[in-house]
């Protein structure tokens, strides 16, 4: 379990904690947060698939001391059934961030589609 002990109840909730945890160093908190086949747009000519790999990237991130915003504006959420598309507008300025996510059985969300940057 994450190290905040926080669960993401609402896909909304997905975005934050990842800047969070990327923040406070908990790279395993942040894989708990994808499907085990996740597909992450980054690099953006190369897309990352699963947790693993999706994982060494935050890592790396985390290494070189990476911050994240906790504050970006979430626009409203899209769902259907089990699914959610969530964005938020960067607040770096360099456009948008959209996330597809899935509710799992005990009520959690996770990403199964993550592109971090949309201009």
């Amino acid at each position: 379990m994450a190290a905040d002990g926080k669960r993401a109840t609402e896909p909304e909730q997905v975005t934050r904690l990842i800047a969070e945890r990327l923040n406070a160093g908990d790279v395993d908190g942040i894989a708990e947060l994808y499907e085990t086949d996740a597909v992450l747009a980054y690099p953006p000519d190369d897309p990352t698939s699963g947790v693993e790999s999706i994982k060494a990237i935050y890592r790396a991130m985390a290494e070189q001391n990476v911050r994240f915003a906790t504050d970006e504006e979430q626009l409203p959420t899209v769902r259907f059934e089990d699914l959610a598309l969530a964005s938020t507008t960067a607040a770096d300025g360099t456009g948008m961030r959209v996330q597809v996510l899935r509710k799992q059985s005990d009520g959690t969300w996770k990403r199964i589609i993550d592109r971090p940057e949309v201009r």
